[in-house]
């Protein structure tokens, strides 16, 4: 597959050039180029920081380039300062490893990894350089190279100096170990340019320079701003509402709902960012829809993508349950196990266990003591006489119901409603 179109050219008008070394245009204007990216297998899932960078992996693709995925099976654990501004806590060799594993399976589902493909994507593990190297080959090999001047300039290394916590000589040592991947992949696959967010400039730039002094080679090296809203702050894999691309790390519903309720000042970003329409596509949709309209045609491409069709099916399901005031009593039968296991992280969701109910029990009983969705029996007795209590869709008008195992969803789940706005699922363990 040739290239098809400029690839800088693309990331350009999506907001992606953070910064790009010099010549790197006209390499790419050469013909097929191998392009890089490391990911750090310190966190258990790819999150949607990392996901810039996948897409990145995919827009290369699809300009007829190779992109390859680069583990950092050996980088992860030393640890890189970059945007730390303190030393991190080193991760056990097997969480590195499961981590990694996963990150694996989650990069083969959204690029091209199918060898009939001429540019499909390759993956390496740096942990396979390092394994066998000890450090005398590595300080003669690699660290005779570099200054320790050039890398305290470092921004990410001159922050942690100047700081009250200073830098371990492991950390410090990791743009060595970043460099030195990018001169083993360009001798060993060919590899010539590496990307990544803009606070991986400095040891992108440590492997460009190693390159050129240990082989003599020209490499170039591309990054992209990093991912942030509109309130300034970050998408990092330690902030709080991050967005994973595991749904058992955030759910489908909560993936899509993070992209419908998002801001609207953030909407080009993210559309130019995680689409794959084109550019014509993007701004004919942003000059003729809505922007909520907009936020649920993307929301509801970027679920598909990540998540698959099915899971977007159930995270629908879940948004009428919770929000059509015409979701009865057949819409929640219909629902599967994992959606109502969705639901349950949406809404109050009382655990109690299938001996509380195994020989019946009373309704004021199980609205009270037992769930603790009402208080006492007595309020329990005056909301079905106000007739705003109904379980899975049906109104309770008899004080004398009986709750039975047989009332459960899948065995498991009993939905409860106190007027409009309370819903509950009740889970039975």
């Amino acid at each position: 597959m040739a290239a098809n179109h400029n690839f800088l050219e693309e990331l350009r008008w999506r907001g992606l050039i953070h910064d790009f070394t010099p010549g790197v245009e006209e390499h790419f204007n050469k013909g097929t180029v191998r392009a890089y990216i490391g990911f750090d297998p310190t966190a258990p899932s790819l999150t949607i920081g990392n996901y810039v960078q996948i897409m990145l992996l995919t827009f290369l693709q699809r300009a007829g380039h190779q992109p390859v995925v680069l583990m950092g099976g050996a980088t992860g654990r030393i640890g890189d300062p970059s945007g730390k501004d303190k030393e991190r806590d080193l991760k056990s060799f097997e969480e590195l490893d499961g981590n990694m594993a996963h990150q694996v399976e989650q990069a083969k589902r959204l690029l091209d990894f199918n060898p009939t493909t001429p540019n499909h994507a390759l993956l390496v593990n740096n942990y396979d350089f390092y394994k066998n190297m000890n450090v005398l080959d590595f300080l003669r090999d690699v660290g005779k190279y570099l200054t320790v001047n050039y890398m305290m300039s470092k921004e990410s290394v001159k922050r942690r100096i100047e700081g009250e916590t200073g830098i371990s000589f492991t950390e410090f040592s990791y743009q060595l170990l970043q460099g030195y991947d990018f001169v083993l992949l360009h001798r060993e696959h060919g590899i010539t340019v590496q990307m990544g967010g803009s606070d991986q400039f400095g040891n992108i730039t440590a492997g460009v320079e190693l390159a050129r002094k240990i082989d003599e080679s020209k490499v170039y090296a591309v990054t992209t701003p990093l991912l942030t809203k509109a309130d300034g702050s970050k998408f990092g894999k330690s902030e709080s509402g991050n967005i994973w691309l595991d749904p058992k790390l955030t759910s489908p519903y909560k993936f899509y709902q993070f992209w419908l309720n998002a801001d609207d000042r953030d909407l080009p970003k993210f559309l130019r960012y995680f689409s794959l329409k084109n550019q014509e596509e993007i701004e004919n949709l942003e000059a003729r829809q809505t922007a909520q309209e907009v936020k649920r045609i993307f929301a509801e491409e970027l679920t598909v993508r990540i998540h698959g069709q099915a899971a977007y099916e159930s995270v629908l399901a879940v948004s009428k349950l919770l929000f059509d005031s015409k979701a009865d009593a057949e819409t929640l039968r219909s629902l599967d196990t994992d959606t109502l296991a969705q639901v349950a992280e949406e809404i109050p969701a009382p655990k109690i266990g299938l001996s509380s109910i195994q020989n019946g029990l009373n309704i004021l009983d199980f609205l009270s003591e037992t769930t603790g969705i009402l208080e006492s029996r007595s309020e329990a007795k005056r909301a079905i006489q106000a007739n705003t209590i109904s379980i899975n869709k049906q109104k309770i008008a008899d004080l004398g119901v009986i709750v039975n195992p047989s009332d459960l969803l899948h065995g498991k789940f009993l939905m409860v409603e106190n007027g409009k706005k309370n819903k509950y699922l009740v889970v039975v363990e």
